[in-house]
């Protein structure tokens, strides 16, 4: 039997350049499509949920757990990759220098945390969630930098923006880890509404 292992990234949020970037909630869309995400039947065979912290996530994986009727245990560590040192960018000037980020991984861009380092982090959590983790599949939700750093792990990848999800956040990759291995790449959670 398979099991599974899922990455969601929370999807639209508020944005509020006057609330710290990790405190930011899901957008009335996000919240949506979340509610329309709790009625995959792939969710059925979910045995844990886990999220970080930050209030996105979180307000992500208490929609879907309260379906599931399971807990959510939280996971400080997985947070998005650490952009304090910038605080709040606008949309252009972030894809810039998110696009930097991705294209240096070596390298601290503005002060933002290395991607080889949110890599180790978000790929050491990720690896005790699935060794902790009860029989069954396994959902942990969290951002999109981050969880394109742990799929091009997971997928034997270099690191390159080039396997960044989908816009809009709200996107799944999945894992076999009975055969160490991708099941599929990011796909937006209405793709998978029927699985």
């Amino acid at each position: 039997m398979t099991r599974v292992f899922r990455y969601l990234s929370h999807p639209q949020v508020c944005i509020d350049p006057d609330i710290p970037v990790p405190d930011w909630c899901l957008s009335e869309k996000g919240v949506q499509r979340t509610r329309a995400f709790s009625q995959s039947k792939l969710l059925k065979d979910s045995r844990s949920i886990y999220s970080s912290a930050e209030r996105k996530a979180l307000d992500t994986a208490t929609i879907l757990a309260a379906k599931c009727r399971l807990d959510v245990f939280v996971r400080e560590s997985t947070h998005e990759n650490d952009r304090s040192a910038t605080g709040f960018l606008e949309p252009e000037e972030f894809e810039t220098v998110a696009n930097q980020f991705f294209a240096t991984p070596n390298e601290s861009v503005r002060g933002w945390e290395r991607a080889t380092d949110a890599q180790t982090r978000i790929v050491t959590e990720a690896m005790q969630v699935m060794k902790q983790a009860p029989d069954g599949d396994i959902l942990m939700v969290g951002h999109g930098g981050v969880g394109t750093l742990l799929f091009c792990h997971l997928a034997g990848l270099e690191i390159d923006q080039k396997h960044d999800q989908p816009g809009g956040g709200g996107n799944v990759f999945a894992y076999d880890l009975e055969q160490d291995s991708i099941l599929h790449a990011w796909r937006p959670m209405e793709a998978l509404l029927d699985s």
